[in-house]
């Protein structure tokens, strides 16, 4: 106010011009002709804004608000402010913006208003195709509202933060990478990498905290090299930073979400994320790659013979296998009576079920828990 009066005053001894004293106010030489007359006609008081104490013609309505209030309160109380928002203009046509949103709800304590964020870093920059690079982790969280923690398996591409797989677990391990390699190579074929951390599952590590022995592969890491898919270590949590926040965001939503719909089991739970919610992530944060095209290769050949888990057993005097507190009788083969000594590869698949192969050759199939599947297997080469 007391700058405003200064400028008039000046304007009118003569010192400043109309062009002068507008620049020195800051503002256009038409307001300062408005704010002259007001001050000549009123004086000081004639410069105080007229809509103070007024209340705007573009407030929102009570009930509006209320509106907004309440469904947080009752129904999205565990809901981003950004997924509140959203959901209210998904399901309920709601118009206003994201910021009065916000808003109204830090006004009413429901929510409370974030910390300035640390200084900016420079994230890596993408690969430039989809396929090129994908990543693979697990988060354990309490996915599924007041039940223990389970484990969200995520396969990601580095390109274009699609997500390909994701499924709940009790615990991530062998088998559940196994799936998440299935999921994706069945839809879009071969890819070039996969950058993960250093789990037992995923790498062999002499010394804790040291680097990984790629001479003594995993299960996963053995199955990558069949498949010619280079396998990337992490050593920094920061160096995972684009699945880090992926996480991040899924913590955020999806348990919300999980609730909303009643699910409370992990098989219906696993059936939302793949019918419904993974196609409406990826609508809403996948985003276009650098460059057009595609490095990913088809794939024809079968999965099923490479992405389990093998190992070698000695046929024992029985003509029975010992494998993991299980003896696997071999059946009557039409080439051969009996294979006492013979060094046969048991296969167990990400479904606990188990095979026995004799070279390229599938003697027979068993049951998780040993019992032989009695049925007439024609014969199939393992990959």
């Amino acid at each position: 106010m007391a700058r405003y009066v200064e400028a008039l005053e000046r304007y009118r001894g003569g010192r400043l011009s109309c062009m002068e004293a507008a620049e020195f106010l800051g503002i256009s030489e038409r307001h300062f002709r408005r704010l002259r007359e007001r001050y000549e006609a009123d004086g000081a008081e004639g410069l105080i804004d007229r809509r103070r104490g007024r209340a705007s013609g573009r407030r929102a309505p009570v009930d509006r608000i209320e509106f907004v209030v309440e469904q947080y309160r009752t129904r999205y109380w565990d809901f981003t402010v950004k997924h509140f928002h959203e959901a209210l203009q998904s399901e309920h046509g709601f118009a206003l913006g994201y910021t009065w949103t916000k808003t109204v709800l830090q006004s009413r304590g429901l929510v409370a208003i974030a910390p300035r964020r640390s200084a900016h870093r420079k994230k890596r920059p993408r690969r430039p195709l989809p396929g090129m690079m994908l990543f693979q982790d697990g988060s354990p969280h309490p996915w599924l509202a007041g039940q223990a923690p389970l484990d969200l398996i995520v396969t990601l591409d580095d390109a274009t933060s699609a997500v390909y797989s994701i499924f709940l677990v009790e615990e991530e391990g062998t088998a559940s990478s196994f799936r998440g390699l299935d999921e994706v190579i069945s839809q879009h074929g071969l890819f070039s990498s996969l950058y993960t951390d250093r789990g037992s599952h995923y790498f062999t590590t002499p010394k804790a905290g040291g680097k990984v022995d790629k001479g003594q592969p995993t299960q996963v890491g053995r199955a990558l090299a069949e498949l010619r898919i280079e396998h990337i270590p992490s050593y920094s949590p920061e160096a995972r930073g684009r699945m880090e926040r992926v996480f991040g965001t899924l913590q955020q939503r999806l348990p919300p979400l999980l609730r909303l719909n009643g699910i409370t089991t992990v098989e219906a739970a696993n059936r939302y994320l793949a019918d419904t919610y993974l196609c409406e992530h990826n609508a809403r944060f996948a985003v276009a790659p650098a460059e057009e095209g595609s490095a990913f290769v088809p794939f024809a050949a079968g999965l099923r013979d490479i992405l389990c888990s093998k190992h070698e057993r000695v046929v024992g005097r029985d003509n029975c296998v010992r494998y993991d507190g299980r003896i696997l009788q071999i059946p009557e083969q039409r080439h051969r009576h009996h294979f006492v000594k013979v060094t046969v590869q048991v296969h167990e698949y990400p479904d606990g079920t188990i095979a026995l192969f004799h070279g390229p050759r599938r003697l027979a199939g068993y049951t998780a828990d040993g019992g032989l599947i009695r049925e007439e297997i024609p014969i199939q080469s393992a990959a």
